[in-house]
């Protein structure tokens, strides 16, 4: 497929590196030009590009930019076709990166809010998995123990093409219903970073709760802090997986 990657940082710098490995036609675009992205991204034959020419005469456009960003590229997508397959990775901190965003503070959910400042529809994927995860954790279909990724959207048909691409990559795609219920793989529920089989994932998603999972999300300096001096992933993973026994 003809893949662009939006970010080179530690998520789209991760995806463009499998994504191109598994054989697609991948582009990386960042907005300060094709000399940011660094050399380790496109040794597995990802091109950079000027982000302008970026989003035109793709399969999916991958947003791997900080949260809230999204709006300042409706313009770009105004014009990229209708069925081209957009895919949300990002995740809300309050006061990090984007600062506070009081529609999300209020309850709307992340990628729904995504959409409306992008104007174009997108699928959450990635976005619930440590970039170290993702990473190092990837492994063929059909190993056992395979980490599951959630995969939500409204367009069942966009949901199957992001589904197919997080196989790529190394990881069981779920499907997890429409955008609306993305909010279940949202920080800090017990899917988020909690390394999930495909049989355990399901049953964390539905015990996801909003009330105690954004508690949680608001406690991580805290749990940081109790953290060793760099955390390991699976020290990071332990966190987050305690924080809901």
């Amino acid at each position: 497929m003809k893949i662009t990657v939006i970010g080179a940082g530690a998520i789209g710098g991760n995806l463009a590196v499998k994504l191109s490995t598994a054989g697609h036609d991948v582009q990386v675009a960042v907005a300060r030009g094709p000399e940011a992205v660094k050399a380790e991204v496109l040794e597995s034959g990802a091109r950079a590009v000027d982000l302008s020419d970026a989003v035109q005469g793709r399969d999916v456009i991958i947003l791997a930019i900080p949260f809230g960003a999204a709006g300042k590229l409706a313009g770009l997508f105004a014009s990229v076709p209708a069925d081209t397959v957009i895919i949300d990775t990002a995740n809300y901190y309050p006061g990090v990166l984007s600062g506070q965003i009081e529609a999300v503070d209020n309850g709307q959910v992340e990628s729904v809010y995504t959409a409306e400042q992008l104007g174009r529809p997108v699928i959450k994927a990635w976005n619930a998995a440590l970039a170290e995860t993702q990473r190092t954790r990837g492994v063929p279909a059909g190993t056992p123990g395979r980490i599951a990724i959630p995969v939500a959207g409204d367009s069942e048909e966009a949901r199957k093409v992001a589904m197919s691409l997080v196989d790529d990559t190394g990881f069981d795609p779920y499907d997890a219903g429409v955008l609306a219920d993305s909010w279940r793989q949202q920080p800090m529920g017990p899917a988020y970073c909690t390394e999930l089989t495909l049989d355990e994932l399901p049953a964390a998603l539905a015990a996801a709760d909003p009330v105690k999972d954004r508690a949680v999300r608001d406690s991580m300096p805290e749990r940081w802090a109790a953290l060793p001096a760099n955390p390991s992933r699976d020290d990071i993973v332990e966190m987050n997986r305690a924080a809901h026994r």
